[in-house]
């Protein structure tokens, strides 16, 4: 009977570490839209904001209206851009420290098509460039692979921080010459990873929690 009040003592305390350590964070969307030309069209990119634990937000740019971000075969563009801004900050003192997220991008190419993106991550308490990165998925008429795709880029922070405003854009464009080929966007979304402590607090509540369920076995 000690053992297991010791057990159900040490799991609360690791629980409140836990809970502190992930605690819900707030997320403000700035900016979710897109022009596709021509002829210049406004889009509006709808979007999936989760705060708690941790923050996770999804721009759905296959989804957008009037048009989706896609370009090439099947409409009149030929090209278009995305750009998505938003920020976060703790909603509370107890929240901990973010380290990175995990980069997600799906879409499409085939043929002369290319979507071409660049991020950056700026701590606001000093305008402090954290991360700043970009890159390019081409179709065969550039070298690259048609086909769709959907990628995972790990991104770490220079330095660890809890109050950000995150930047990124996104460029799609077909060679007029090649109205078969097609750029797509279809998802953008990141998935914020906490600080290595916050991960150990987590971990210890659910240890501690998986012990105690066997001893009462």
């Amino acid at each position: 009977m000690i053992m297991i009040r010791r057990m159900m003592t040490s799991v609360m305390v690791a629980s409140v570490l836990a809970t502190g350590a992930f605690a819900s964070w707030n997320v403000t969307v700035i900016n979710s839209s897109g022009v596709l030309n021509p002829p210049s069209t406004v889009v509006s990119v709808p979007t999936i904001v989760t705060t708690s634990p941790l923050p996770q937000i999804t721009f759905l740019t296959g989804a957008a209206t009037p048009n989706p971000i896609l370009v090439g075969d099947g409409t009149p563009f030929t090209n278009g851009t995305f750009s998505g801004a938003y920020s976060i900050a703790p909603a509370s003192s107890s929240a901990g420290m973010l380290t990175g997220f995990n980069f997600v991008i799906a879409g499409t190419v085939d043929g002369s098509a290319m979507i071409v993106w660049q991020k950056k991550v700026v701590r606001n308490s000093d305008n402090a460039i954290l991360y700043n990165d970009s890159g390019m998925f081409a179709g065969s008429g550039f070298g690259g692979t048609d086909g769709a795709f959907s990628v995972v880029i790990p991104a770490v922070l220079s330095a660890p921080a809890n109050d950000v405003t995150v930047y990124e854009n996104f460029l799609l464009f077909v060679l007029p010459t090649e109205p078969v080929s097609t750029a797509g966007l279809l998802l953008v979304e990141q998935d914020w990873v906490p600080e290595p402590a916050s991960m150990i607090a987590l971990s210890s509540g659910l240890v501690g929690l998986l012990a105690l369920r066997r001893r009462k076995r």
